[in-house]
């Protein structure tokens, strides 16, 4: 226990490494533009509540008039596009699609995830998307994003709890935590102001390499507390 412990504050002292690459600095506002690549349950939950937070967002998928509902519905904040204006047009970009779709949006933003921060919430399922969940499975869900998705400065985050919670946390903020990995400390550090804008407090359990333990039926998936992920996640590797 106490050897796992200290292999899991190693990797998480070891992120702790800028990259020389510059992120958005948030205004005196604390205003953010949040590019939404996927709007459905996750994203559109996701994207609404950043919206009543006060960030501005833009929210893009495969169903154009879905996203311009969803903008009209929440006001000026909001706005609708396509994938690639979302990911110009975002500060900071979340993607929320199926796993198996990861490969094209890599393809689609192409170079404009060059020094993005992203949020990345997808998780693989072998039963929904096939061989390339079985192979992000046994890279590390964390690691194989960050290769399908090459020059994105991923956060793993909003993998481990379900899409109803992430529209309520703000009724109690703090309550509940939100384990997250990244390799890149400033990205970390903007996806966490996000994380608290809406009410989770952001739990940094590791690197990518820590990716895999953030989905379903891993022991820090499900509602905890900030101490009982840092509990669980001390016994992990």
């Amino acid at each position: 226990m106490k050897q796992n412990r200290r292999r899991f504050l190693k990797t998480a002292g070891a992120v702790l490494i800028f990259s020389g690459i510059p992120v958005p600095a948030f205004a005196a506002s604390g205003k953010m533009k949040i590019g939404i690549v996927g709007s459905g349950r996750v994203g559109g939950t996701l994207g609404s509540v950043w919206v009543k937070a006060g960030h501005e967002v833009m929210f893009s998928s495969r169903n154009i008039e879905h996203d311009k509902e969803l903008a009209a519905r929440l006001g000026p904040n909001a706005r609708a596009g396509t994938p690639r204006a979302a990911a110009a047009f975002g500060e900071v970009l979340t993607v929320s699609v199926p796993y198996r779709a990861l490969p094209d949006v890599g393809k689609e933003l192409g170079e404009l995830l060059k020094g993005k921060v992203m949020i990345d919430t997808c998780n693989p399922f072998p039963s929904r998307d096939g061989e390339i969940a079985n192979w992000a499975r046994q890279k590390g869900a964390g690691l194989a994003s960050s290769e399908l998705l090459p020059g994105a400065r991923i956060v793993r985050a909003f993998n481990a709890v379900g899409y109803t919670r992430m529209g309520t946390a703000h009724q109690e903020p703090g309550r509940v935590g939100m384990p997250i990995a990244g390799d890149d400390a400033k990205a970390i550090e903007v996806a966490s102001r996000l994380i608290r804008d809406i009410g989770f407090e952001p739990v940094l359990v590791g690197g990518l390499a820590m990716g895999k333990h953030l989905m379903p039926g891993t022991p820090l998936a499900g509602e905890r507390t900030p101490q009982e992920i840092r509990r669980i996640a001390a016994t992990l590797n």
